[in-house]
């Protein structure tokens, strides 16, 4: 018999009530899909395991200055039409964090994520996910996490205490390949139990931090706490996240993924992100867009003529 057994529970399924969250009296408040867009069991297609990135020119590649929204073409087109609609407005402070949530997940999309490994001041390892990351600066190097306290549980996450208490952690960066073996990190299991056994990641020893990064990852950040900062709502005394900034002290990354010029390939990095609910989405297509000098706009800005043929 196989060593490894397929969990079907934990395969992400697109169900309604992960979907739709219901106010008062079972209205609902807050869709992740349309009903015409809405994915389907039937309408699943199987993993492309193919590269799916590749490099295409921009949507407008005439655009001109002072043109706004190309309308008379698509996309462009479409989208101006879809105003008709109106917009809807929300008044966070009148919703609660619990309809906050999937509003705010589905709308900041595409989040990286962070593949946190720590280690507790008793020794105990825990890796964790988080899309609530980012890169902060490069001088010096910073990354951040934000923690959410649960207001269930009354409880925080293992790796803001680790991290807290002993000042080091590692990030690796999620890719397709291992996306699933990442994923089942996020459980929800007890602080004693090893989230790298249930996972069947491979720990690779890091040289500054006591923490170990992930091996099949083809890019691994260690890093030393740089400062945490404790958040609070508006008029209220009640710590619901912690922010950290991590100084990345030293990055391992795979010689495969590296361009001639010492930059990571998208291609063949596959990285991963969140979006809402439980979508996870890859990289498929992307284009270049220079940040143009002001010397060579700044004549037309002045005159306010249009950007020559």
């Amino acid at each position: 018999m196989s060593k490894y057994r397929r969990l079907p529970t934990l395969a992400p399924r697109l169900v309604a009530s992960r979907r739709t969250l219901y106010g008062k009296g079972g209205t609902s408040r807050i869709q992740l899909f349309s009903s015409m867009d809405e994915p389907s069991e039937n309408s699943r297609r199987p993993f492309n395991s193919a590269v799916s990135f590749r490099a295409t020119d921009p949507p407008n590649p005439n655009w001109q200055l002072r043109q706004g929204l190309p309308d008379h073409v698509e996309p462009g087109k479409s989208w101006r039409a879809e105003e008709e609609k109106g917009w809807k407005i929300w008044n966070l402070s009148d919703i609660s964090p619990r309809e906050v949530y999937p509003l705010l997940t589905s709308c900041i999309v595409p989040r990286p994520i962070a593949l946190v490994s720590s280690i507790s001041s008793d020794g105990i390892p825990n890796l964790a996910p988080f899309s609530y990351f980012s890169m902060v600066a490069h001088n010096p190097p910073l990354l951040s996490i934000s923690f959410s306290h649960s207001p269930r549980t009354q409880k925080s996450k293992d790796t803001k205490e680790n991290i807290l208490a002993t000042k080091q952690f590692t990030v690796s960066i999620m890719s397709e390949p291992f996306i699933e073996a990442a994923n089942i990190t996020c459980v929800d299991a007890p602080a004693d139990i090893d989230e790298w056994d249930i996972s069947g990641l491979t720990r690779s020893t890091s040289i500054d931090v006591r923490p170990p990064w992930v091996k099949e990852s083809a890019i691994g950040f260690e890093c030393e706490l740089f400062h945490s900062y404790e958040i609070c709502p508006p008029n209220s005394g009640e710590v619901t996240n912690t922010l950290v900034l991590g100084l990345i002290k030293r990055a391992h990354i795979r010689e495969s993924v590296l361009t001639a010029s010492g930059t990571v390939d998208p291609a063949k990095l596959r990285a991963v992100s969140r979006l809402g609910g439980d979508m996870y989405a890859r990289i498929g297509e992307g284009f270049e867009l220079s940040r143009p000098p002001w010397k060579v706009i700044r004549d037309q800005v002045i005159s306010g003529a249009p950007e020559s043929e």
